[in-house]
């Protein structure tokens, strides 16, 4: 039985190598995972073309109907090959194909209790989950997960660019954490998370010259605690990590409960010997299901915001419609006003400024707090998305007042009980046809496909920052350089704005400047995606910006059916090509100081001549240097010489 195993296992790209030891191999054969039960402790290694990309990590499960973490013995293995595609409209691609080898490995601790691995295997992914059974006598039907010995160690060489977990229930109003710290940058794996919570996901690695890995997670809802990282350990590396006890305001539990038999969500680990599978992995989509339908077609768009520069103050009836006009006069399909709507404007004049908003073909979004016991962000509108019978009341006026949808805001935890809130403000949107955006939140998990009516998070550093602080001004380039490697490439990122101001104030004179140049902020459109997208120029902008950057954006596509990497470097720059039906859009970020220049493979636009939307080199005293759109012929070859200026961007199309 044994060699008959063998012998079709190795046809499928698994095999027992051993009484110990199951590999799983990708279908291209790169990649190579081997499981093993050495004293009793499972651990799982990975190789790229023959060279470590993580070395022996743990894996298991501790619960309250046995310790699957020691003492445990591999006793069979069922292989299958997975072979699925499928179609979206929210994410970097409209269709994927995922092929993968799987090997089911059955874990038998001392108890004679069984666990079940999955592991998946595909060109450029690894994922894996656990399940467990219900007993002999279907007994028990439910389970607690105490914590998970799942862990990623990496060979000594890797550097990390990583984002600190933050401490709960501190910073504005108690609001952390709400995934919004600062990367660093090439550190090694040895420095310690900033607030010692260890780091939130997802994870990017740099292995040397052998190449990248990033860590995710996919699948979770209302079904399990999020998770996010530990602090590095030299003998297990990181170890997944379940939510602090205090998040929440110390309420509701920081285990994981699942029903039996269930499983647990899938972990997921991107690897490239280049930067290319991490910037065009599908992931977190593949291994997932829609939970529901949607209810209706929901629209992709634009939407202006007066919040981001003009603030609280703006929210009024009257700056109001300045913003529904611009959206307007841009072709652009909604308007968001942010908090302090209920008490500034009022609900019937929002109704009012509804069907303003309407008249000119545009549809309003309505900012909301999450609120209930687990913060004490004062925004309102308050109470009116932390229950059931208040989200039907609130949601049904939305409908009858031709509401878009909503964003929600200050959620701070990663507990199974908040994650069942994020669950149920989707479901419970999708049925009056309201899309939803989340802030202060943590990071979307395969949502973009479980729930067809969510758009996207912030869960980063986002743009109010640069508002906020010249530190942050000058740190734009240094984020949107990181997001597409990392953040962005296992999820949509509301970023929160095109900023075209040059001054972060009302009156574009007064305040910090913006360090950014035009044609970077342009660009920071198509590297940074979501479904959804926030340009968040001003009324005064109409008659500031060249007559070409206007119409790029009256023209900015969201939704896209092909991603690929062109060129970059984590912190450093980005440069992406995404196309939408026959078009490409090449874009470009260069988060340095200084001059760039690349020679781009672009095989897409081989031999022909484009439109370049480039900087100019910044003049002593500009504070934002000029710009210029000029055709670029792509040689036959498909390679373009382009010269990115400081803080700069550019454009192919």
């Amino acid at each position: 039985m044994k060699l008959i195993f063998l012998a079709l296992a190795m046809t499928m790209g698994v095999a027992m190598a051993n009484a110990k030891d199951v590999k799983v191999t990708s279908p291209d054969g790169r990649v190579v995972v081997t499981i093993s039960d050495n004293g009793g402790r499972v651990t799982y290694s990975a190789t790229l073309d023959g060279k470590d990309m993580l070395v022996n990590s743990a894996l298991g499960l501790k619960t309250n109907i046995g310790d699957f973490t020691r003492q445990l013995t591999i006793t069979a293995c069922e292989e299958k090959k997975v072979d699925h595609a499928y179609q979206m409209t929210r994410t970097k691609a409209s269709s994927a194909h995922y092929v993968a080898n799987q090997a089911v490995v059955t874990l038998v601790n001392a108890d004679g209790y069984r666990m079940d691995l999955t592991m998946n295997v595909s060109d450029r992914d690894i994922a894996y989950r656990y399940s467990l059974p219900r007993g002999k006598d279907n007994n028990p039907k439910c389970a607690v997960i105490y914590s998970e010995a799942s862990s990623f160690n990496f060979p000594q060489h890797t550097t990390t660019f990583i984002c600190p977990q933050s401490k709960t229930m501190a910073g504005w109003e108690r609001t952390k954490p709400s995934y919004e710290e600062e990367y660093k940058a090439d550190a090694p794996m040895t420095d310690k998370s900033a607030f010692g919570e260890g780091y939130t996901l997802p994870c990017l690695y740099h292995v040397g010259n052998d190449g990248w890995v990033l860590v995710g997670e996919t699948g979770v809802g209302s079904n399990y605690a999020a998770s996010h990282l530990s602090d590095y350990d030299p003998q297990t590396g990181y170890t997944i990590t379940f939510p602090n006890p205090t998040e929440l305001n110390g309420m509701g539990s920081q285990y994981a409960a699942i029903p039996l038999p269930g499983n647990t969500p899938w972990r997921t680990i991107t690897l490239g010997s280049t930067l290319q599978p991490i910037v065009e992995t599908t992931i977190p989509y593949d291994l997932v299901e829609p939970l529901y339908q949607p209810s209706i077609n929901y629209k992709p768009g634009r939407y202006t915001w007066s919040w981001l520069v003009w603030q609280d103050s703006s929210i009024n009836y009257d700056d109001q419609t300045k913003f529904i006009d611009l959206s307007a006069e841009m072709g652009f399909e909604y308007c968001l006003v942010d908090n302090w709507w209920d008490t500034q404007i009022g609900r019937e004049r929002i109704e009012e400024l509804s069907r303003y908003a309407q008249s000119k073909g545009v549809r309003l979004m309505l900012w909301y707090s999450s609120n209930g016991y687990w913060n004490d962000a004062p925004q309102g509108p308050r109470d009116c998305m932390n229950t059931a019978y208040a989200r039907h009341r609130e949601m049904k006026w939305m409908k009858d007042n031709n509401i878009a949808g909503i964003k929600v805001d200050f959620f701070g935890s990663d507990k199974q009980e908040m994650m069942k809130l994020y669950e149920d403000i989707l479901v419970d949107a999708n049925q009056y046809g309201l899309q939803v955006v989340f802030h202060g939140c943590t990071i979307p998990r395969g949502w973009e496909r479980m729930y067809p009516n969510y758009v996207a998070s912030e869960a980063l550093l986002a743009s109010e920052n640069i508002r906020f602080s010249e530190y942050h001004a000058k740190q734009e380039g240094f984020q949107l350089t990181m997001h597409p490697f990392s953040r962005n490439a296992l999820g949509a990122a509301d970023w929160g704005g095109v900023i075209m101001n040059r001054h972060m104030s009302q009156d574009n004179k007064s305040g910090h400047p913006r360090y950014s140049s035009d044609i970077f902020e342009l660009a920071s459109a198509i590297v940074i995606q979501t479904s959804v997208n926030c340009v968040a120029m001003c009324p005064n902008n109409l008659d500031e910006m060249e007559d070409f950057q206007l119409e790029f954006l009256t023209k900015l596509p969201t939704t896209w059916d092909e991603t690929r990497y062109i060129d970059g470097y984590p912190t450093r720059y980005a440069v992406l090509a995404r196309r939408t039906g026959n078009d490409w859009y090449v874009a470009g970020l260069n988060g340095t100081d200084k001059p760039m220049t690349l020679n781009l493979n672009l095989p897409m636009l081989a031999g022909k001549t484009a439109n370049l939307y480039i900087d100019n080199p910044r003049k002593k005293g500009e504070i934002v240097p000029t710009s210029v759109m000029k055709p670029i012929k792509v040689g036959k070859d498909g390679m373009a010489k382009v010269t990115i200026q400081p803080m700069g961007g550019m454009i192919i199309k």
